[in-house]
């Protein structure tokens, strides 16, 4: 699609600007809630909220740094089931991509969704956003907008932004119905909304919004972020499987984990409704613990720790889109999202897949192919 419209921005807030264009969709009879990161009144915590009242858009904050919860999650709940109206949902890239693969998995439908997307210069971890708000306010989200985008570098580098989002090669929003053009459009008095699917088109144009020109700034700026993350990203991922690349490595590695199961159930592709770790399987009777103890001479409790990892990279390498959920909400700070990257990158690599790219890509295990790694089964076609 090309239609590209021009959102004149307000007083030099770039975030009040799109809460304008959210409520301006919502007030019209195209859509009948609105989901977006919200912040309330005198709080500093940023959250999902779900409003039909354009009025309650007063609190949107859809370029917070905060990104306590992927709301992939939220919206697989929201569309599992025809929800009476056409949601519209802002989100992150890799949000978008959580959901792509959620949908394959019949989780979510599009079919009464408008996503529309956001250009992403990254996001703090939960105790950093804290710091960071406490110290700039309500003013946080304009401050970090004002170093993301300074000297036109759409990177957020000095704020030492999430290891995933240092390490996301994919911050624009593909597979969005609407995007908005940040990279390479700041400072200016203008920012860009572009229309990626039909539906999209359909609604920029009942919108009302001044067409517009596609800015080239903005293709070459988020090229030149995706360069520099590419290179942070296999850096990264070179000094992860350094450090993890033996059992007794990896033992190590998730040494201080609790088994608190946070990781699962921050995880958005992680959608089992009932986790083989949370039944009686690993309910292990008091006779079991003294039995593996006597045999090597201690056993480290709590146990099954690495086990409960090695599954839940065996079960989510296929559809892991590098949000970094699982690391944000570890209370022990094990550096689990660089593992996962790591290990998705890997898996997705040797099926040809890259999660969340395609809707109508089906997920590598439900899908046969014949000549599928020869040099491992060892049977040539027509044997």
């Amino acid at each position: 699609m090309s239609r590209t419209a021009d959102i004149n921005i307000k007083d030099n807030h770039i975030g009040e600007t799109i809460g304008q264009f959210l409520k301006k969709i919502l007030e019209s009879d195209e859509v009948a809630a609105v989901l977006t990161p919200h912040r309330p009144a005198e709080k500093d915590m940023i959250m999902p909220r779900f409003i039909t009242d354009p009025e309650h858009l007063q609190g949107a904050e859809p370029l917070s740094p905060a990104f306590a919860v992927n709301s992939a999650r939220l919206v697989s709940r929201l569309t599992r089931q025809s929800p009476g109206g056409t949601i519209a949902a802002l989100l992150r890239p890799c949000e978008i991509r959580a959901f792509v693969e959620l949908v394959k998995l019949n989780q979510g439908s599009t079919e009464n969704l408008i996503i529309i997307g956001t250009d992403c210069p990254g996001a703090l971890q939960n105790a950093d956003f804290f710091a960071f708000a406490e110290k700039h306010g309500d003013k946080a989200t304009a401050r970090f907008l004002e170093t993301a985008f300074s000297d036109d570098q759409a990177s957020a580098e000095d704020l030492q932004i999430a290891p995933a989002c240092r390490a996301c090669t994919q911050p624009t929003p593909e597979g969005a119905d609407l995007a908005i053009g940040l990279f390479g459009l700041q400072p200016g008095p203008k920012i860009q909304v572009y229309a990626q699917t039909e539906r999209g088109e359909v609604l920029l144009e009942k919108l009302g919004l001044e067409e517009a020109q596609a800015d080239e700034k903005h293709q070459s700026a988020a090229e030149d972020l995706i360069s520099r993350r590419s290179q942070a990203r296999q850096e990264m991922i070179e000094q992860t499987r350094a450090a993890t690349d033996t059992m007794e490595k990896l033992a190590d590695y998730f040494s201080r984990c609790i088994n608190c199961y946070n990781c699962r159930t921050a995880c958005p592709v992680c959608y089992c409704r009932e986790c083989v770790f949370a039944t009686d399987v690993f309910d292990h009777e008091p006779v079991q613990y003294m039995k593996w103890a006597g045999r090597r001479g201690s056993v480290k409790m709590p146990t099954d720790t690495l086990f409960f990892h090695l599954t839940r990279m065996a079960h989510i390498s296929t559809a892991c889109v590098g949000c970094g959920q699982c690391a944000n909400v570890c209370p022990s700070n094990i550096p689990l999202a660089e593992l996962f990257i790591s290990v998705a990158e890997q898996t997705q690599s040797a099926f040809s897949y890259q999660a969340g790219k395609s809707i109508d890509e089906q997920p590598p295990l439900a899908v046969f192919q014949e000549d599928e790694f020869q040099e491992i089964v060892g049977i040539e076609n027509g044997s």
